[in-house]
């Protein structure tokens, strides 16, 4: 899928449908998105390489709660909390949105795996 520059770096769409979203994000050291909220979508964030702050505006409480994510790390926003990311290394990250919980009991075997 194509790639769209952004003022902060740049975003590239790797699967997005009705229920769910995912891209892979480039920040250039010391870039930051808009503070903004999702309505209905939850947000997640799982870093590569670099080094990305995730600042919420919690709703609950009068804080604003800051999550450094190094590689290998991930954090997720709720659906209406105002949020921002800011890169503090040239980073790497996959972006993620979805609009529900999936449910974890979702699977039906029908057979049993194993080995031979």
């Amino acid at each position: 899928m194509n790639i769209q520059g952004k003022v902060w770096g740049h975003t590239q769409c790797i699967h997005a449908n009705a229920a769910y979203e995912f891209h892979r994000i480039q920040i250039t050291e010391n870039a930051f998105c808009s503070m903004h909220k999702h309505e209905h979508k939850w947000n997640g964030f799982f870093v590569e390489s670099g080094l990305l702050m995730i600042k919420v505006w919690k709703n609950n409480y009068d804080l604003i709660d800051e999550t450094i994510l190094r590689p290998g790390d991930f954090t997720s926003v709720a659906p209406g909390e105002f949020h921002q990311f800011h890169a503090i290394q040239p980073t790497i990250a996959f972006e993620t949105y979805w609009s529900s919980e999936l449910s974890m009991n979702d699977i039906v075997r029908q057979t049993v795996g194993g080995t031979k």
